[in-house]
Parts: C-alpha cells; sequence; structure tokens
C-alpha cells in the first residue's frame, strides 16, 4: 500500500462517518468512491501483476577496477495473458560505498514473450559487489498500491585491481638485469652457442684446442647463459605493515601487475598472499580473483622454499615497510639462484633492486629504471 492507498482508505472511513453522523449523504458517496478506487486498485494489481522469471548475465565475467560492466536481464513472461507495463528495481551494494537502485521500466509483454533490459555497472575501486534480488513491480493507475515478486535471485560481482603491463627483467639489462646475470652464472655455462676467438681475460679452461689446432687463431667456447625462469610474486596482507589502506591497495594494485606479466612472459609464476598459494597455468586469472576480495588481516605465510622448476628464479615481496613479516620470511630464503626484490608501498627502497611504490607513477618509474625497459598502464581487462 503507498502512501496515497492510506490517505484513500482514511478518506473514506471518515467521510463515511461524518456522513451517518451528519446525515449528509454527499458524505456517504465520496466515502464509497475512495474505498470503491481502493478496492478497484487491489483488484487491479492481483490480476495484472507479471509472472516474470528473469536470468541475470554479467558483461564482462571479470570486470577490472575503472571499467564500466553490463548487467543483461533476459525475462520471460509466463503467464496466460498479456502483462501490463512494469518496472524493474535491483539493489546494487558494494562495501564501504553504499547501496543504489538500479530502476527500468518494461514495456508490456506477450503471453511466453521474452525480452531482454540493460543497465550499466560502473566500478570505479575493486571488491565485491552484491546484485539483486531483481523485482518487478506493478502498480495501478492511481498510485494506490504497488505490488512486487521477485524474479531474479542475487548474485556477486568480482572487481579485479586494476593492472600495468611491465616488462620483465632481460639477463644484462639495467640493474635487476645485471644482478640476475651474476645469479645465473652460478648455474654455470649453459648450452654451447658458438665459437669465437680468444681475448685477454678469458678462462683457459674454455678454450677448443681441436679446433684452435685446425686454424691460426685460439677458439674458446661461447655459452648462452640462461634466462629468466621463475618469478614468485608475495603480497603480505598484515595491517601492521601498512600506513594507511591505500597503501595496501597500492602493493594490491603491483601484485596484480607483476602476477599478469610474469604470466604474460611465459614463466613459471606463483603467487602467496596470506594462506592463498596459487600456481600453474590459470594463475593469473586466479590471482585477479583473489585480489578482487583480498583484504587486511594476519595470516600465516606458506613455506616459501625453493621454486620448482630450473634456471634463474626471482623473488619480489610486496609490503607497506621492510620490517614486514612478509619480507623478512622472504630474505631468509637460501637460493643462490634466486634474486629477491622488495617493492614497499610507504618506504624508501634501502637495496639496489629494491621498489618504492609510494605512488603508482613512482612504481612504474622505478620498476622501468630497474629492469632498463619501458612499461605502459593497462586500461582494458585483465584475462
Amino acid at each position: 500500500m503507498t502512501r496515497y492507498g492510506a490517505l484513500a482508505i482514511v478518506a473514506g472511513l471518515v467521510s463515511i462517518a461524518i456522513g451517518r453522523t451528519f446525515g449528509v449523504i454527499e458524505l456517504f458517496v465520496i466515502g464509497a468512491g475512495f474505498l470503491g478506487a481502493f478496492v478497484t486498485a487491489l483488484v487491479y494489481v492481483l490480476l495484472r501483476t507479471p509472472h516474470v522469471s528473469g536470468i541475470r548475465r554479467i558483461r564482462p565475467s571479470m570486470l577490472v577496477a575503472g571499467d564500466t560492466g553490463t548487467v543483461d536481464l533476459d525475462l520471460q513472461h509466463r503467464g496466460a495473458f498479456r502483462s501490463t507495463r512494469f518496472d524493474l528495481h535491483e539493489r546494487v551494494r558494494r562495501a564501504n560505498v553504499g547501496d543504489h537502485m538500479a530502476d527500468l521500466t518494461v514495456e508490456p509483454m506477450a503471453a511466453g514473450g521474452t525480452v531482454t533490459a540493460s543497465y550499466q555497472l560502473p566500478t570505479s575501486i575493486r571488491g565485491v559487489i552484491e546484485l539483486g534480488p531483481l523485482e518487478a513491480e506493478v502498480s495501478d493507475p492511481l498510485g494506490l498500491l504497488r505490488r512486487t515478486r521477485i524474479v531474479a535471485g542475487t548474485d556477486q560481482v568480482a572487481v579485479a585491481p586494476r593492472s600495468h603491463s611491465l616488462g620483465m627483467p632481460q639477463l644484462g639489462s639495467g640493474p635487476l638485469g645485471r644482478h640476475l646475470l651474476a645469479q645465473a652464472r652460478r648455474l654455470g655455462p649453459g648450452e654451447f652457442h658458438s665459437l669465437r676467438e680468444y681475448v685477454d681475460g678469458d678462462e683457459p679452461r674454455s678454450i677448443h684446442w681441436r679446433a684452435s689446432a685446425r686454424g691460426e687463431a685460439i677458439l674458446v667456447k661461447q655459452h648462452a647463459v640462461e634466462g629468466l625462469r621463475r618469478m614468485l610474486v608475495l603480497l603480505d596482507t598484515d595491517p601492521a605493515s601498512y600506513a594507511d589502506p591505500s597503501s595496501f591497495e597500492r602493493a594490491v594494485t603491483v601484485a596484480a601487475s607483476l602476477v599478469h606479466s610474469a604470466a604474460q612472459a611465459e614463466l613459471v609464476t606463483r603467487f602467496v598472499a596470506g594462506d592463498v598459494d596459487l600456481r600453474g597455468p590459470d594463475v593469473a586469472a586466479d590471482a585477479l580473483r583473489v585480489l578482487a576480495r583480498i583484504q587486511l588481516g594476519a595470516t600465516h605465510l606458506p613455506v616459501l622454499d625453493r621454486q620448482p622448476g630450473d634456471g634463474v628464479g626471482l623473488l619480489v615481496a610486496i609490503a607497506g615497510s621492510r620490517s614486514a613479516g612478509g619480507v623478512r620470511q622472504a630474505r631468509n630464503i637460501i637460493d643462490p639462484t634466486q634474486a629477491t626484490v622488495v617493492v614497499t608501498t610507504d618506504e624508501t627502497p634501502r637495496g639496489v633492486i629494491d621498489v618504492s611504490a609510494r605512488t603508482e607513477a613512482e612504481f612504474l618509474s622505478r620498476w622501468n629504471s630497474l629492469v632498463g625497459r619501458s612499461s605502459r598502464v593497462r586500461t582494458g581487462k585483465t584475462s
């Protein structure tokens, strides 16, 4: 019942009461008219309420912060008669943001007919959006009564953090590349690549005596050094590590960027955050789903032993400060073939290959300098 419906009942009853008290027939007629209008409205909404069922589809299935998604509502009218025009209302809930309603109007539907209604779903920050329930509402022409019926239940939409496409380090390029080159040499000479003439400083054991005997120059064996093969990204979720929530949000963006970029570069990628330990061919997509929902909370990290696989490795520990537990655990790993980079969102770096991310722009600039390559911001969907 609407406010006008309640007023109609009150006006009808008061008019009849006054008419009876003072014997004024006109008031009886007016009161009966108010009550008759209410009864007519009641019959109208009972008979004309649409028997509609709906299915909700979200495009794209994984949203990225800053994108605008689309919610498609596929409706089917299951009634035996043509429906009246009705409204759709859907509540959209965001934690720490508030609720708002998505309102749509659907024209009359034929019996057994189908129609699709849509509305846009803006996503300014990462997180989980709760949709529904979706309700169909019909009201009488006078606006005295409204009747609602649930058309579809509730759904959750994950909004992944925005990410940046980063260049991965190449051996010998930039401070990190030179550090990794030194790590690679600990693995041995690598595969045989070619022969070249001897120069001062070459190891005598690298001389190819048989080939040198066939020519006039002394030849040495040149080997190809194996490049970066694996990356472990660690995100510390201890609230004591971060100065404020925005600092943690930057850390989440850094983690999403590194995992996605490492997977795109076909590195053996592992992602650790809190009690989550992800790896495998779908690590990038799985990590985005986790990062859409992840919150600050002190948890026990899994054992950060040496990653399975051969070749040179890189561990990137992300935290608010250098004293975070995740950073300490990362530095305690003993692996001569793995380099460790610490990304801090509240402090300046201390090590030569560490990175500060007090702003996203600073992180991109520092990482750019570290790997000796350019990087660009991704504005579309991360897949």
